[in-house]
């Protein structure tokens, strides 16, 4: 892939793991936006996420370091460290360092997954991470759905690929046809960028045999910046998706994707079913024919769009410029977002 013209520390909620993955007293090394972490649950079962080292000498507190209580401790000099990163103990003083603190990173745990909230210049988190069920307002819970992790998971990690290749596909109707073998090209039914958290609806139908002006089954998806996405499928078989894109370092981003299938009739065991299954392998198919062409892909600034696909793609570039702090003009490249005639090439 051709580096994007994109900064790979957007401002937003990202997935660094499932909760099942980080146990109570577990501390779990990872590495995102440049940064060595870790990821540890406290004895309450309360997680924290850290940047990596301690700040009294620089030890990793993923080798060798660990929890006692509600502190993760250092396994050089057996410094305590509070979920927010602060010092709380040195075993051979009679007081805490206060001055020092490691960086610590708001961090929830929703839909089955950790998020942690990351901003280069320190900010709160101003939007949420959105529930995958109380979101669509239809009354429906975890306990209509089959459990998703680990049996309806894909994990990919270190691609060359950008969050906002995501989002764009999003709101990229004409590749459905071609990708995903949809008789026609979907609908939107609702476009809405106005806030931090956006909106895209749309008709689809993956029969063949389907009406393109008779279609009654679609999608709606949430979009809470560019590293988290929500969809909702009806009309067809029940299922709603989580796709997560999280930047490692400058050129690469570690992909998730969790799939919930509807429970059918009777079915209310712990575990997923072969039913359950084989509707969230075909999910994920689709997902990974996507993700095959994100990875090899090359950001364009302009792009070549038709009249058609101007609106949704000038829509989402636009949206997406907020993610990118000290930026003001253009999908955060530096350059005014083009008129509708440069942009779709004149198609």
């Amino acid at each position: 892939m051709a580096p994007p013209p994109l900064s790979m520390e957007p401002t937003g909620w990202f997935q660094v793991a499932w909760c099942g993955e980080i146990t109570v007293g577990a501390v779990h090394k990872m590495k995102y936006f440049g940064r060595e972490m870790v990821a540890w649950r406290s004895a309450s079962g309360r997680i924290a996420v850290f940047d990596a080292y301690c700040e009294h000498l620089g030890a990793h507190l993923g080798y060798g370091g660990h929890v006692e209580g509600e502190n993760l401790v250092c396994p050089f000099h057996g410094w305590e460290w509070n979920r927010e990163g602060r010092n709380v103990c040195i075993p051979y003083e009679d007081h805490p360092n206060r001055g020092r603190r490691i960086r610590s990173y708001p961090v929830v745990e929703r839909n089955e997954a950790v998020w942690i909230w990351y901003d280069v210049e320190g900010r709160p988190p101003y939007f949420e991470v959105p529930d995958i069920f109380a979101a669509f307002g239809d009354d429906r819970t975890a306990a209509d759905y089959y459990p998703p992790v680990p049996a309806a998971t894909l994990y990919r990690q270190q691609l060359e690929l950008h969050p906002q290749y995501i989002m764009e596909n999003g709101v990229d109707f004409a590749h459905f046809k071609y990708v995903h073998k949809t008789p026609f090209v979907p609908e939107f039914t609702r476009h809405d960028f106005s806030g931090p958290v956006s909106y895209v609806d749309f008709t689809i139908a993956f029969d063949a045999k389907a009406a393109e002006d008779a279609v009654n089954s679609g999608v709606e998806s949430i979009n809470a910046g560019l590293g988290c996405s929500i969809t909702k499928s009806w009309g067809m078989v029940d299922n709603r998706t989580m796709p997560a894109v999280t930047p490692v370092d400058e050129r690469t981003s570690d992909v998730r994707f969790t799939v919930w299938i509807g429970r059918k009739t009777g079915d209310d065991g712990p575990e997923i079913t072969e039913y359950g299954k084989t509707m969230a392998d075909f999910v994920i198919e689709q997902f990974e024919a996507d993700v095959h062409i994100w990875s090899h892909q090359r950001y364009s600034d302009p792009p070549a769009l038709s009249r058609k696909e101007f609106q949704g793609f000038r829509a989402l570039r636009e949206w997406a410029r907020q993610f990118y702090p000290g930026e003001t003009s253009g999908a955060a490249t530096g350059r005014p977002v083009p008129n509708p005639d440069a942009a779709a090439g004149r198609i």
